[in-house]
């Protein structure tokens, strides 16, 4: 049979007891395969290494119909048809792929190309988390016999950590999507997609003003008097610790600077640690980061941060402006002197991130304006902005005292402006009463 694989052709054509293939008029070897079941899919069918009539042919599913339209498989068709007349054989290759696709080799070659290439540090973690439970639970199985069931179990295994949860059906749907694109499993059906996430609930923490009065505090006495630390009592030495009034350490001045920044600018972590004195323009108050979660990414400091940065020493041979211990390397990590800074100030539970919460709450408080609240942090949608909306309540306060003064004068007999409204006069009923 030969017609035109147009949408309403494929749609038309009706499963018959045996399977069959429908031949595209335009594009000779490129079909439609109709299978008694009704499950129809596209297929190309060529002569191997550009032979002639004596050498057999083979076919190639391109893709089942509902994933591919009509366009597209004609379009995939035309390529292996091509790559067929050049002397590929691509049917042959896809064996060849399929063949050793295990889940774990589809896996390792994902973290190859795609985690460990195209992927920041930061994501790339837990990415390979993501992969290293799907190599458990099924890395010997084909890739191409996964199922969604197994998915899904897999997923709910995680249930008591709904985000960690969804970030790893996330990474599945990504990898098989992947793998379909490379011919490592066939296109269709992703077994990672069409799952239920979890309901994630934010953990929007802000400071409040008297906490942010206890943090500058805090933060004052860990770089001048030093901060109280705790003794383990169960050690053999905590008889000869200092009294607990003399159990005092000062803070490192980078690390009371990287908290402090964090909180003025309302930077990520690794903005701040990673970030070099050679990107700092102090007499536009900006620091241009090269490469940030967002890609390129001015952070705009204000006049209390340009004032940190004045105060810090720079360490020679180190471009960093949070110098680590290492030389020429930045400092590690916040959470040591963090976890001291927060005890002191009475902060339990508050992360280092919550720091760039509470700098857009204040913001959205100073009703000025979600765009340019995202435009400081950097975000790339609005609606990351959004979950800040619900802080910005001085133009709702304006609105309610305009509405609610009007209405109250209107009850009063007065105008908003303080003219007197005049009462209407009754109407003389022409009618009589009851």
């Amino acid at each position: 049979m030969i017609v035109k694989l147009t949408k309403r052709a494929v749609d038309t054509l009706a499963p018959i007891a045996k399977p069959f293939v429908a031949y595209d008029a335009d594009l000779p070897g490129f079909g439609l395969r109709v299978m008694p079941s009704g499950v129809k899919s596209f297929v190309v069918e060529y002569r191997p290494n550009g032979g002639g009539r004596g050498v057999a042919k083979r076919r190639v599913t391109i893709g089942k119909v509902g994933t591919l339209t009509p366009e597209q498989a004609r379009k995939s068709a035309g390529e292996l048809l091509a790559r067929a007349r050049l002397g590929a054989d691509p049917a042959q290759e896809i064996a060849d792929r399929r063949k050793a696709q295990t889940v774990a080799a589809l896996c390792d070659a994902f973290e190859v190309e795609h985690v460990d290439g195209k992927l920041k540090p930061s994501t790339r973690a837990s990415y390979k988390a993501a992969l290293a439970r799907l190599k458990d639970a099924h890395g010997s199985a084909k890739a191409e016999s996964v199922t969604r069931a197994q998915i899904a179990t897999l997923h709910a295994k995680l249930a008591t950590s709904p985000y960690v949860a969804n970030r790893a059906l996330s990474t599945w749907a990504k990898l098989f999507a992947w793998g379909m694109t490379r011919s490592f499993v066939p296109k269709g059906d992703n077994p990672a997609r069409e799952i239920d996430r979890y309901r994630e609930s934010k953990r929007e923490r802000f400071l409040t003003g008297d906490e942010l009065g206890r943090l500058g505090a805090a933060l004052a006495e860990g770089e001048t008097a030093g901060l109280p630390y705790a003794v383990d009592a169960t050690k053999a030495k905590a008889k000869h610790a200092p009294k607990p009034e003399n159990r005092l350490v000062k803070l490192d001045p980078f690390a009371v600077a990287a908290i402090r920044l964090l909180i003025l600018t309302g930077a990520r972590l690794r903005e701040i640690m990673d970030a070099q004195w050679s990107q700092v323009d102090f007499q536009r108050g900006m620091l241009f980061l090269a490469d940030s979660k967002t890609g390129r990414k001015p952070i705009y400091l204000g006049a209390a941060a340009l004032a940190v940065l004045a105060d810090l020493p720079r360490i020679e041979g180190n471009p960093h402006i949070i110098a680590g211990a290492k030389d020429g390397a930045p400092r590690a990590d916040l959470q040591r002197p963090w976890a001291a800074v927060r005890q002191a100030a009475g902060l339990e539970g508050v992360r280092l991130h919550d720091l760039r919460h509470s700098f857009a709450s204040v913001g959205a408080g100073a009703s000025l304006g979600l765009p340019i609240i995202g435009k400081l942090l950097g975000h790339m949608q609005a609606a990351t902005t959004e979950r800040y909306a619900h802080l910005d309540a001085d133009p709702l306060r304006r609105a309610a005292d305009t509405i609610g003064a009007t209405i109250a004068a209107a009850l009063d007999g007065k105008k908003a402006g303080g003219a007197v409204v005049e009462p209407l006069k009754k109407r003389r009923s022409r009618g009589k009463t009851a």
